[in-house]
């Protein structure tokens, strides 16, 4: 039997993002100008769209974005296309008990309310109860309830029910995983008991994404993929296997309708394409344009947005082996990267250089913990050393695209120039990005390389973050392993105190990038190019998005 003990009200907060950059007139694409700037004339560009921007009026229009990435599978949390396919369609179509409030542009997001309105947690910091909101319709029409949710949870974390399938608890578990019991209290309230105490676990349940009872029954789970149906604020209309996701304004949204019309996906993973799509008026905003084209980009009249938020480019170097189990082989490494070249030629100043473990926009960055300068002469002093002055040779396995994954090949190319200039020979390996994360999920390297590059996130969720420095992560992870940064780990876990949890995750990343398990290289600023129809986006620091407040001119 359960219990409820009295707690403190838990309450949700705001978010954020930042600025960009000045437009620089450029000669070029006429043609290109001509359909960019058709109907529309002159267009602001260069920083993000502010908060003003959102709420200076204006409605209607499609909105057709080009991703970097597949398609996700639209069914609540199987998603498969990474926080790009969460952002672009699994958010716009579900919602959690939580969300993050993306309506800022100055600092990372917080966590709010949406399908609980408020949460306390028992003084034994397990048991959590959850006010439901009221009046809340699935997008078929059927109201959402306490029921839901239970309906919902069994469906991820119950064997036995009938919608239960080892696909949804498999991805049910980052987040959900820690749930061991979940009751109706009543109509509009439920209590969840988490196994041990976590502080972070309203983040988490704006990932447990609530899907309509009526409609899993009706098609069962093997079917829903093609007929989801959430609460968000956009609902699913038709996809075109591996072309497009179509979804279209849900008029009956709780936050208030969105200003867009529809919202239309596609699939568009080389970078040279997403470009020609958005000049030529097959998409009107790519996600990650190739930082060469911006300047004339910009010329044309595209608004390209950025903003800092919870990225790291990176390698994981394979530790349980020569020569990357030594740590000062590791340091060497990454002392011998030029990073600001990366971030400010190659990526024409749209990535900041990373100097350690935590991204810049994070509660967790300490500018003082900045480590690894470009310094060759040092990285050739910690090789010698370490007995490697002759050098050595090495391989890395590379997405060619992807979630996050900026110019993956491009930028390990500079890499290995650097390594190379100190005797680090790099072998560079290519792959698409699901098959190097779905190796990654079964503790496995993609082309059995010797490194991994790739993009994460740290604490855009921090139920994550044991899964990239935890000693018992079952991903890949280069085997690396610290008591000390599992004890902080855990210790920042149980806090409800987010203070309390910075310190603690300050203390751990700063060992981490001691350790250097990785080898750090870039933050993304997040940029975007929207055609200057695209109207009322507010950037925030953050992978995710608020769509509802955008609109398209005509």
């Amino acid at each position: 039997m359960t219990h409820h003990h009295p707690g403190r009200t838990v309450r949700p907060g705001r978010t954020a993002a930042g600025p960009g950059r000045a437009a620089r007139p450029s000669v070029g694409a006429l043609a290109a100008a001509a359909l960019l700037l058709s109907t529309v004339g002159c267009a602001a560009t260069g920083s993000a769209a502010g908060a003003g921007d959102a709420a200076s009026g204006g409605r209607g229009g499609t909105l057709v974005i080009g991703a970097t990435g597949k398609l996700p599978n639209p069914d609540t949390v199987i998603g498969g296309a990474g926080f790009e396919g969460k952002r672009l369609v699994s958010f716009q179509i579900y919602e959690g008990l939580t969300r993050y409030d993306l309506s800022g542009t100055d600092a990372p997001p917080e966590i709010t309310g949406a399908l609980a309105e408020s949460w306390t947690v028992a003084a034994d910091a397990r048991t959590w109860t959850f006010a439901l909101r009221k009046g809340v319709k699935f997008q078929d029409g059927t109201p959402f309830d306490a029921d839901a949710v239970v309906f919902n949870l069994d469906r991820y974390l119950a064997k036995g029910s009938e919608f239960y399938t080892d696909a949804l608890g498999a991805a049910a578990k980052e987040y959900a995983g820690g749930i061991v019991q979940y009751r109706k209290t009543d109509a509009d309230h439920v209590e969840l008991v988490t196994k041990d105490p976590n502080g972070h676990f309203p983040e988490d349940l704006a990932h447990v994404l609530i899907a309509s009872p009526a409609a899993v029954r009706a098609t069962g789970s093997a079917g829903f993929a093609r007929h989801p149906v959430g609460t968000g604020p956009f609902a699913f209309a038709s996809q075109t296997e591996g072309q497009q996701i179509e979804l279209v304004a849900n008029k009956d949204y709780w936050r208030g309708a969105p200003r867009l019309d529809k919202l239309v996906i596609k699939p568009l993973p080389d970078v040279a394409a997403r470009t020609a799509a958005l000049r030529s008026g097959g998409v009107n905003w790519i996600e990650y344009p190739n930082p060469d084209d911006i300047d004339s980009l910009k010329a044309e009249g595209a608004r390209i947005a950025t903003n800092s938020y919870d990225h790291l480019w990176y390698w994981i170097l394979d530790g349980s082996k020569a020569p990357w189990n030594d740590p000062r082989v590791r340091q060497a490494a990454n002392y011998a990267v030029d990073r600001k070249a990366i971030a400010e030629k190659l990526l024409h100043g749209t990535a900041d250089p990373a100097y350690q473990a935590a991204p810049r926009a994070t509660f967790a960055y300490d500018p003082a913990g900045d480590l690894y300068s470009y310094d060759p002469a040092k990285a050739k002093q910690l090789l010698a050393e370490a007995g490697r002055a002759d050098g050595f040779t090495t391989s890395v396995t590379v997405p060619t695209a992807g979630s996050g994954n900026l110019l993956p090949v491009p930028i390990t190319e500079a890499i290995q120039r650097d390594l190379a200039a100190v005797g680090i020979k790099v072998e560079i390996r290519t792959t698409d990005w699901s098959t190097l994360i779905g190796a990654e999920a079964k503790g496995e390297v993609a082309l059995g390389s010797d490194a991994v590059a790739q993009s994460t996130t740290l604490f855009q969720s921090e139920a994550l973050l044991p899964l990239f420095i935890g000693s018992k992560s079952p991903f890949w992870t280069g085997h690396y392993s610290n008591p000390k940064v599992d004890q902080l780990l855990g210790s920042a876990a149980a806090s409800p105190d987010r203070t309390a949890r910075r310190t603690d995750y300050r203390s751990a990343l700063s060992q981490v990038t001691q350790d250097a398990p990785w080898l750090f290289v870039v933050n993304d600023r997040n940029p975007r190019a929207l055609s200057p129809k695209v109207q009322g986006l507010v950037q925030p620091q953050s992978w995710f998005l608020d769509l509802t407040t955008v609109w398209v001119s005509t």
